[in-house]
């Protein structure tokens, strides 16, 4: 199998080329990250960790850099990178054909979507399509929320079902809390935040789904016209993705490397 960051360097060719600008700050590299998002970055004892916390202080070492998590709320990371407050997202942020409209984006990990229920309900959806006429609970801006609104619309409403009524919050332990309240039935989010959630209230909740939804592949943001990050992130995974750090990194948190069809099917066109 070819290298993961060959297949890295073809994604991000064909999604263009733009003229070159610098880095932040010399030695670093800056990122916008939504602490609030476990395993993926979060705080614990004051600083920030997790999955792509800890793959980017990998991946900084091999471009001969330090990286810098700028703790930022979701719907603020786009509007962040384009205002120069950051070099690169870094935050489990799913690769969309919206998204890359305005950004360009570089794939490092497959995910997709799972759905938390409480434990002892009788409510335990399996697919997002028995979401009709319940409240379901998501943190904003996150890329299935355009999804599940088409489902309430073309799904549930056109086959004489009530609409999903979903509810937005900040983050996603707001999300959680929510559910937790009864002020929504249900939450969804990325799988193994879910996993995360059930590590942490087993005792609660439960992950209704059984398989993957809207599977998907998430990617650092780059400024569109900022070729030195995106060059210089595309040629570090090249390296990095060789090291036993990255191997052992995956295997900490049960996480694989997208394949090359992976990326061939779920890369979209912007």
């Amino acid at each position: 199998m070819k290298s993961v960051a060959l297949t890295f360097l073809a994604a991000s060719v064909a999604l263009g080329s733009f003229s070159a600008s610098a880095f932040q700050q010399p030695g670093k590299i800056i990122a916008g990250s939504d602490m609030t998002f476990f395993p993926y970055e979060y705080i614990d004892n004051n600083k920030p960790t997790g999955f792509d916390i800890e793959f980017l202080d990998g991946l900084a070492k091999v471009m001969g850099r330090q990286a810098v998590n700028l703790d930022t709320r979701f719907p603020n990371l786009i509007t962040g990178l384009q205002g120069n407050r950051f070099d690169i997202t870094n935050s489990s942020m799913y690769i969309t054909a919206e998204r890359l409209k305005v950004i360009d984006m570089i794939p490092y990990l497959k995910s997709g979507e799972a759905i938390l229920s409480l434990k002892g309900s009788d409510y335990q959806p399996k697919t997002p399509e028995e979401f009709c006429g319940h409240k379901i609970g998501s943190m904003g801006a996150t890329s299935w929320l355009q999804q599940l609104h088409k489902l309430s619309a073309d799904y549930c409403v056109k086959n004489g079902k009530p609409p999903i009524a979903i509810s937005e919050y900040t983050t996603d332990p707001q999300t959680t809390q929510a559910m937790l309240s009864h002020a929504v039935e249900a939450q969804i989010t990325d799988a193994a935040v879910a996993r995360g959630v059930v590590q942490k209230l087993g005792d609660r909740v439960q992950i209704s789904s059984e398989t993957l939804i809207y599977p998907v592949l998430n990617g650092f943001g780059v400024k569109k016209g900022n070729d030195e990050v995106k060059q210089a992130l595309v040629d570090g995974l090249e390296k990095y993705s060789k090291t036993p750090e990255y191997a052992a990194l995956l295997k900490k948190y049960n996480f694989v490397a997208p394949s090359e069809e992976d990326i061939k099917t779920l890369m979209p066109q912007p």
